[in-house]
């Protein structure tokens, strides 16, 4: 990020034209701006209709709503302005180009409103991924694991943990440095045991929920694999609801990994249409069957789709050992094309199959009553239960992990204790949860954290 004493600007609101437009200012210069654009500072946290000129030709640009937010007690912990303008994109562009004429304002870069609020207490990490997570969700269960990750469902627990831990630690260090004195108790480290094993309970027991907050931020990744020409594109977009996939009667069309994200009756799910698995002489093709094994591979669900009207063997063994994924399914495809008869041969050999079968026409829709609320409710059972995850990222639970491994040790210590590495293991314990909310040596995470922010965020 750039200097931070600088003062920033950006579009917040989304891509123009739209009715309104909120362009935020924040910095030291915040109130200079906002009077040379406005006229005057309103009242804290009250909104003024008012005229916006150009402080150099005084010409009008808009009329708009101003606000005006004196730091600390604002949403970055600086000085902050906010014009609600027309959202029109000449008035943007006027407004945008006004500020950058001012002395000590620049437009911010992405996620720099939200890295200053991290980095003058107004939220910690933990926060700020669940402010990233909001932004990003796709489904309402998303929605609802981030807005109780920024409500601080994980950063206030870890913020009493880390609390616990110090009053621990305050306790061992006490009698490392004051083994003499007559008003120090004896026995201060049983008790800094005992808070130790209390604290690597509980974060072991937030660690022990089968990673359902991972989970539901990636979603159910499900790779669609098969056959050339079984209907993996067809079946694709009638799950999708649209035209994301190519069609074509011709073996090989595809021929690359196809990515898309859907909401399945509140559930993120992520399909993945895959190259037809055959032998070809075509080296693109064969790039796009060895991506698609590769995809399919780590995928959580394989659909199987097969043509109910091909002849031949079916090697089911094949379809079980093709891919390890935990869960499979065979997709019969094509039945509006094949007499009953041939289905109920087809159903003969489900018996044979370890795992579930489905009849469907990817071309009329026929059987995708039955296959839809099945996978729905498959992406529900995955995603976890309606109980709150606390740990939603890889970064939290490395974390926590670090952190009960510490404790693990600190609890090993047994008669006579080592008193030393006691506290060293506190002080290490206490480390980790400090990252985890940001409050220690995290400079090398803060990029990756901020950079897949927007602009004005």
């Amino acid at each position: 990020m750039s200097n931070a004493v600088d003062t920033i600007f950006a579009l917040s609101s989304g891509r123009p034209p739209a009715a309104i437009a909120v362009v935020r200012v924040s910095g030291p210069h915040a109130g200079a701006a906002l009077a040379a654009l406005a006229g005057k500072i309103p009242g804290p946290r009250r909104a003024a209709f008012t005229r916006l000129r150009d402080p150099a030709s005084r010409e009008v640009i808009d009329d708009a709503v101003v606000l005006w937010f004196p730091g600390p007690r604002s949403e970055t912990g600086e000085d902050t302005a906010e014009l609600q303008v027309h959202g029109g994109r000449a008035v943007i562009a006027a407004v945008l180009a006004a500020l950058g004429r001012i002395e000590g304002c620049r437009p911010a870069e992405a996620g720099e409103f939200t890295r200053r609020a991290f980095e003058n207490g107004r939220l910690d990490l933990t926060r700020v991924e669940g402010l990233a997570d909001l932004i990003g969700a796709d489904t309402e269960a998303q929605r609802r694991q981030a807005v109780r990750q920024l409500a601080g469902l994980l950063g206030d627990r870890a913020e009493d943990w880390r609390r616990r831990l110090t009053e621990a630690l305050a306790l061992v260090e006490a009698r490392i440095d004051f083994p003499d004195e007559g008003d120090v108790p004896d026995d201060l480290v049983a008790p800094a045991l005992a808070i130790a094993h209390d604290l690597r309970d509980e974060i072991a027991q937030v660690l022990a929920d089968e990673r359902r907050g991972e989970r539901l931020r990636e979603g159910l990744v499900v790779a669609i694999a098969g056959p050339a020409n079984a209907g993996k594109s067809s079946l694709l977009n009638r799950i999708a609801r649209r035209d994301a996939a190519i069609v074509s009667p011709f073996a090989g069309t595809t021929r690359d990994v196809i990515e898309v994200h859907l909401d399945l009756d509140g559930q993120p799910v992520t399909l993945l249409d895959t190259a037809g698995l055959r032998e070809s002489a075509d080296p693109v093709e064969q790039e796009g069957i060895r991506r698609a094994r590769e995809r399919a591979t780590h995928a959580d669900l394989v659909l199987w789709v097969m043509d109910a009207g091909a002849r031949g063997e079916i090697a089911v063994d094949a379809i079980a050992d093709e891919f390890p994924a935990p869960a499979k399914w065979v997709v019969w495809n094509k039945i509006d094309s094949v007499s009953a008869l041939r289905v109920k041969s087809l159903r003969s050999i489900i018996h044979k199959l370890d795992f579930p079968s489905y009849f469907v026409s990817a071309l009329d829709g026929s059987g995708l009553d039955e296959f839809l609320p099945a996978l729905s409710e498959h992406a529900r059972n995955h995603l976890g239960s309606t109980e709150p995850a606390v740990v939603t990222r890889a970064r939290h639970r490395r974390a926590l992990e670090a952190t009960v491994a510490a404790l693990d040790r600190a609890a090993a210590e047994r008669e006579p204790v080592r008193e030393d590495v006691l506290a060293e293991e506190l002080r290490l314990a206490a480390r980790d949860l400090g990252r985890l909310i940001g409050r220690v040596d995290v400079e090398d995470i803060l990029d990756v954290i901020f950079r897949d922010f927007c602009i004005g965020k």
